[in-house]
């Protein structure tokens, strides 16, 4: 009879071995099943979740869950649950800023496209959750803990996070969080109607490693969130803006669509050479808004994709920039 010591380091290394067939392309093989030290507690107390990737069998109250990405972790922290680990963002800012201490003592796994795959097993999780989970690591996590893969759209945040409350077991926080957000959307959207009137903003990203520069448009997640407020990205942007994706990009040819009231810019770590390049431009100072000094650098942590901390987050900016320069 195997001693529990064995059977530990029997399931890590055939997790090892799994998980180096998968990143060599070859997933047609898979054991028939791994089984984690809590796998008769999981397949007798769970509830059946289908998701983009299938169907997962998943604790009632997990205790032990791992995010595979900062915007999930932002989530669950929202919903007061502490994830046991979590990964690093690839590019944009890490969200620590806004977690508040909250998430003191959390594992980190490496970035989110080169997560450890051993320290996942070494915390043997009753639960792995994330966004753009490929359906190559979903199999493989599958065989750690119940995996959950959620869909996520930059403008539909709010389904994405009902949709992980859903999952676990935090409905009502959820709505609370909500509730507490539109209230405030309410009467900032006064505020702003009063004072700024109808105020054209540009919202830039400085990528980590592109020599060009992006401006978000109606798809992305801060656009959505000056629309709730009725304020709006320039029309030149609208009428060239790309219908299937969040962003489109900006040679300094054409710095003239920047234009704006107001410009917000977000920065990725590593592309402070880039902003600084456009800034030293000729073309970007023809800028009126840059003229007005009503050019504002922000936190990309929260400002290119993110849940209800980071819209609260970006509406602490909005009010910081515009409110009380007005």
């Amino acid at each position: 009879m195997i001693n529990k010591r064995w059977y530990k380091h029997i399931k890590l290394f055939l997790i090892i071995i799994l998980n180096i067939i998968f990143l060599k392309g070859c997933y047609s093989f898979l054991p028939q099943q791994i089984y984690s030290s809590n796998a008769n507690q999981i397949a007798s107390e769970c509830r059946k979740i289908k998701h983009d990737l299938g169907e997962s069998c998943i604790p009632l109250h997990p205790q032990r869950v791992i995010v595979t990405d900062e915007t999930s972790l932002e989530s669950l922290v929202a919903l007061d649950l502490k994830p046991i680990a979590t990964t690093i963002s690839n590019r944009v800012g890490n969200k620590a800023s806004i977690l508040e201490g909250k998430i003191d003592g959390i594992t980190y796994l490496g970035k989110e496209s080169q997560i450890n795959i051993e320290k996942i097993v070494q915390l043997n999780p009753d639960l792995i959750l994330g966004l753009w989970i490929s359906p190559q690591e979903y199999k493989l996590f599958s065989q750690i803990a119940p995996t959950v893969s959620i869909a996520y759209t930059e403008a539909g945040w709010k389904k994405t996070f009902k949709q992980m409350a859903e999952i676990v077991n935090k409905r009502q926080e959820a709505e609370k969080a909500l509730e507490q957000y539109q209230q405030r959307i309410k009467k900032l959207k006064l505020a702003f109607a009063q004072k700024v009137g109808k105020t054209e903003i540009s919202v830039m990203r400085f990528y980590t490693d592109l020599k060009f520069t992006q401006f978000l448009n109606q798809l992305s997640f801060p656009v959505s969130i000056l629309e709730e407020l009725k304020l709006s990205i320039p029309l030149a942007q609208r009428q060239v803006s790309n219908s299937k994706v969040s962003f489109d990009n900006v040679s300094l040819e054409r710095v003239d669509l920047l234009e704006a009231d107001a410009m917000f810019i977000a920065i990725d770590p590593g592309a402070e050479e880039n902003f600084q390049k456009y800034k030293n431009s000729a073309l970007w100072q023809t800028l009126n808004v840059v003229k007005k000094n009503r050019v504002y650098t922000v936190d990309s942590s929260y400002w290119i994709f993110g849940s209800v901390l980071s819209a609260n987050a970006i509406l602490d900016d909005l009010v910081k920039y515009l409110l009380s320069y007005s």
